[in-house]
């Protein structure tokens, strides 16, 4: 990919392995196995793909693997230890999306604070909901205003949601739910005013904005009748975040995105090692070649955006 920064990129270190598979997670969101992952494997296919750095993160179902809450919150403190570690061993490769002990609030402001002030991460990986409560919910306000604080840059990844045993058709939820699942979770932002509040959190939606480019005038709609004199502005909170292009962009996805949001706003995310390295070649090289993006838009998507949420990981002039 030219160099670029790769914001939707997750790591299994062998304590979160355990950790999940102990706790019954051996197929996680109905997908075959836990995937292997190993920072040198790991960057060889950077390498291999033109991934100049990559942004690690916990993926679904995250450090909230029971209802145990406080293993919850030494298992996101255990992860984020592993991922600064991988991170001060090959600076300039890997950032660090730090996972929070949710739906604990109290817990996850005292472990942003900590990742922050301690861990020097990139920012923040929150899924989108957590024991069936969704990003937007009033209960996460003071976590929101310790990431607006920072201007941190948060990057939203789908999760299963609770329903998942009636709505997935038995079919692995990445297939279908995870797409509802984020639009879902920014709609709630949207609709109950997070994003007008927090304005300086800056958001990074996964998979090529899931279904909201399709949507999004639907919701709009709705806003305007529910609050005829003072709706709120969907289109315009949509434009305003970031979406990595994660998964299958190509060649519908990616071309709806951009009739709602500039190209300036996209991101370039592998979701390895959950997307085989094949298939991340596979859909990089759709990317590179592709002419719904010109040049100019291609290296925004690759490489200039990225460099102004993530400095550390900035290219050398």
């Amino acid at each position: 990919m030219d160099g670029a920064i790769d914001v939707h990129a997750h790591f299994v270190t062998p304590s979160l392995r355990t950790a999940m598979i102990d706790a019954g997670h051996d197929r996680p969101d109905g997908m075959p196995s836990v995937p292997e992952w190993d920072p040198a494997t790991a960057l060889t296919v950077m390498d291999r793909i033109g991934i100049r750095a990559a942004v690690l993160s916990v993926s679904s179902p995250g450090v909230l693997l029971d209802d145990d809450v406080d293993r919850a919150v030494r298992l996101a403190r255990t992860v984020n230890d592993e991922g600064a570690a991988l991170v001060a061993a090959h600076p300039g490769r890997f950032g660090l999306f730090a996972s929070l002990p949710l739906p604990d609030v109290d817990a996850a402001v005292v472990e942003a604070r900590r990742a922050f002030d301690r861990l020097g991460v990139e920012g923040i990986a929150l899924h989108t909901n957590y024991a069936g409560i969704y990003l937007g919910d009033p209960d996460f306000e003071p976590l929101m205003a310790e990431l607006d604080e920072r201007s941190a840059v948060v990057h939203i990844h789908p999760t299963s949601p609770a329903c998942w045993q009636q709505t997935s058709l038995n079919r692995p939820r990445p297939m279908l739910e995870f797409l509802f699942e984020s639009t879902r979770a920014v709609a709630a932002l949207i609709l109950n005013g997070v994003l007008d509040r927090y304005p300086r959190v800056r958001f990074i939606v996964s998979h090529a904005g899931a279904a909201l480019p399709v949507v999004a005038d639907r919701i709009a709609g709705f806003a305007v009748m529910e609050s005829p004199s003072a709706p709120v502005d969907v289109l315009g909170a949509l434009q305003r975040l970031h979406y990595d292009v994660a998964g299958f962009a190509l060649p519908r996805a990616l071309p709806a995105l951009l009739n709602l949001v500039g190209a300036e706003r996209l991101l370039y995310g592998s979701d390895y090692p959950f997307t085989a390295d094949w298939v991340v070649e596979g859909l990089a090289g759709a990317l590179r070649g592709t002419d719904v993006l010109t040049d100019g838009q291609r290296d925004s998507l690759t490489n200039r955006r990225a460099d102004e949420l993530f400095p550390r990981l900035r290219r050398a002039d």
